[in-house]
């Protein structure tokens, strides 16, 4: 009996050992953390460089989204509404539809101010994609005058205490 479980013990420990060499290894550390200095924007298709300066003691949300993921467009709108009569934080929204014929429509149903919202057509091959880390979903930035991020992923009721 000891005989023949003993090749069998075996098999499964070097059948485990290969199947963990398989696995794709994910990267544990974010790639932009508050306190980091945030890269400077630049859509491909565009050659476009995005300002992140929105003045002396104010703020710039730098939101990513696209619209065939439902909680990134969602999180975005609502932080644009959230943000409509606020002077001291500057929305930018960048869409990573590939198609700017979907960008153009999600921007109206969302009833989005237009004038801050740009599309970067590269989508997830993007540099700006792979720049800002947004590898695991979409995420959206508070960036101070200075460029340094101060908050990651803030939610509507968060920017309460950045207004105040």
């Amino acid at each position: 009996m000891i005989k023949s479980v003993k090749p069998i013990f075996v098999v499964l420990v070097f059948s485990s050992l290969i199947s963990f060499s398989f696995i794709e290894k994910k990267d544990p550390t974010e790639k932009l953390v508050p306190g980091d200095k945030a890269p400077i924007p630049v859509l491909e298709n565009e050659k476009q460089t995005l300002d992140l300066h929105a003045g002396e003691g104010k703020y710039t949300l730098l939101s990513f989204w696209a619209g065939y993921d439902a909680m990134s467009r969602m999180k975005n709108a609502e932080l644009c509404h959230a943000l409509k009569n606020s002077d001291r934080i500057k929305m930018i929204s960048v869409s990573l539809d590939r198609y700017e014929s979907v960008f153009n429509a999600v921007v109206e149903q969302d009833c989005l101010e237009s004038s801050l919202c740009y599309n970067e057509t590269g989508g997830r091959t993007s540099e700006l994609y792979k720049e800002f880390g947004l590898r695991e979903g979409f995420a959206n930035y508070l960036i101070d005058n200075d460029g340094v991020i101060v908050a990651k992923n803030v939610s509507a009721g968060d920017l309460a205490s950045y207004l105040n």
